[in-house]
């Protein structure tokens, strides 16, 4: 076989591919765990003067990372150790836990989209250098789809629009009001916490549907 025709095949099969890729419709499902972001002074309060924070596993999320590090976080009526801090330091502190484990710390945070902190439930933050009583910051986060603008055109969705998505499995179910963020940024992802993961029998691997709901436009 000579080298035009073994050319003329691989542009084939990636023709070919490329196109799978585009009608391909189905949503990646990651499984987000309690976890918190610290701002700089947060984390340098709770860990000592200049401290940076160490990867230990890179997140699908271009730029982001699960840090070595972790904290304890304590409610009016338990607390919850060994709580991972995503990286790198933010501008400001949050810390996302599932409603079951809001009922461990005897909190009451909102439903909330990430970042939306305003009069949010307090936590005490407890690190190997100091605490800290944060009066807000503590929240269930929304389920969500991170994408970027190339995603939202093909799904025809737009930043901050609510979607529902359908998850097959074992136990189907649909997920509604599912909050779309676009950013170039982006690696298409729908985030969901573990309650939700274990309602819906999800895992790593699962993959869902999203279906444009009309009732919330």
């Amino acid at each position: 076989m000579d080298q035009q025709a073994i050319e003329a095949i691989v542009a084939e099969v990636v023709s070919r591919l490329n196109g799978a890729a585009k009608n391909d419709d189905s949503i990646p499902i990651a499984v987000s765990a309690r976890h918190c972001h610290l701002s700089q002074s947060d984390l340098e309060a709770l860990f000592g003067e200049g401290y940076e924070l160490t990867k230990k596993a890179d997140l699908s999320q271009p730029g982001q990372f699960a840090a070595n590090e972790t904290i304890t976080i304590v409610g009016p009526r338990g607390s919850i150790e060994k709580v991972r801090i995503l990286g790198p330091a933010r501008n400001m502190t949050q810390v996302e836990v599932s409603q079951t484990d809001s009922i461990k710390l005897g909190s009451k945070p909102p439903l909330r989209e990430s970042g939306d902190i305003k009069g949010s439930a307090p936590i005490t933050l407890v690190g190997p250098n100091g605490s800290l009583y944060k009066k807000e910051g503590l929240i269930i986060a929304q389920a969500h789809i991170h994408m970027n603008p190339d995603d939202a055109a093909r799904f025809d969705v737009k930043n901050g629009e609510y979607v529902k998505v359908e998850v097959g499995g074992i136990r189907p179910a649909t997920l509604g009001k599912v909050l779309i963020r676009v950013s170039p940024r982006y690696k298409l992802e729908m985030h969901v916490d573990t309650d939700e993961a274990n309602a819906g029998f999800i895992t790593g691997k699962t993959k869902g549907k999203l279906i444009k709901d009309e009732a919330a436009l």
